[in-house]
């Protein structure tokens, strides 16, 4: 790892990959510069592929600490490896295409400092036209997407207003957690090339009895790709990661955990 600058130990350590999207890198790094000056950061540039730095480090009064692959990695491998070299007590995971037009940082930290049950902590995110991402769901299930794919099942599965959501799971695309709770999980599963890795991580998540939150008071923007909507490999490695997850013992047992806690609530069932 190259090191462009060097800074005083940061409290928060943001790994951002790049493919082939310098030029989004170099947006969002000065999105950071201008919003998060405040924050104690580091940021962990990933290059996943062969490209050109279009910014100095003269640039950041942030450390950036650059990764290049030799060859491409997944998201979770990806992330993984940032997470080795990370030194702040809070890890973020931090899409290109995010944009900020204020420190969220503030608000997620105050979120997780105040409640040592939460595990992961999101920000709300909005899309270029100001509308709110589905960003919070509910475990996927292979019924619900079957209803999904015939339009059948339409719409968020939380009411997001101005208090805290607590999801079943939060989208990759911005996701903080405390660093010893990232270690515990060991990670994300490199098993998940790409999609279902933020999925599956919440999921163990949950099954260790740790919260996932979303935060509404704390926004950031998605200028969102979509790349497995015009891309086939993309595609395919959607429908692998889907397929992997529901055949995973972590899906079963997360399954298993929300039955019960179903048939408590309908029949009484207290299980011992």
């Amino acid at each position: 790892m190259q090191k462009i600058a060097e800074k005083c130990p940061p409290e928060i350590s943001i790994s951002i990959v790049s493919h082939a999207q310098i030029h989004l890198v170099e947006e969002l790094l000065h999105d950071i510069a201008q919003h998060c000056h405040n924050s104690s950061i580091e940021v962990i540039l990933t290059l996943n592929t062969d490209e050109v730095l279009l910014f100095s480090s003269n640039s950041f009064l942030f450390p950036v600490n650059l990764i290049r692959n030799s060859k491409p990695k997944g998201f979770s491998a990806n992330h993984n490896q940032a997470f080795n070299y990370a030194v702040g007590d809070y890890f973020c995971v931090m899409n290109p295409d995010i944009r900020l037009n204020q420190d969220p940082f503030p608000v997620l930290l105050d979120c997780l400092q105040a409640d040592s049950s939460v595990g992961v902590v999101a920000p709300l995110v909005i899309n270029r036209s100001g509308l709110i991402e589905d960003s919070a769901r509910r475990f996927p299930t292979p019924l619900k997407i079957l209803r999904k794919a015939f339009g059948r099942c339409k719409g968020s599965d939380y009411s997001i207003k101005d208090k805290p959501v607590f999801p079943d799971w939060v989208g990759g695309m911005f996701m903080l957690f405390p660093r010893e709770k990232f270690k515990q999980l060991r990670g994300f599963d490199e098993r998940f090339f790409l999609y279902y890795e933020d999925v599956d991580l919440c999921a163990r998540l949950r099954l260790q009895a740790y919260n996932v939150v979303m935060c509404p008071d704390a926004k950031v923007i998605h200028n969102a790709q979509w790349s497995s909507h015009h891309n086939v490999t993309y595609l395919f490695w959607h429908l692998a990661s889907m397929i992997r997850f529901f055949c995973s013992t972590v899906f079963m047992r997360i399954f298993c955990l929300y039955l019960k806690k179903h048939c408590s609530r309908t029949v009484g069932y207290k299980p011992h």
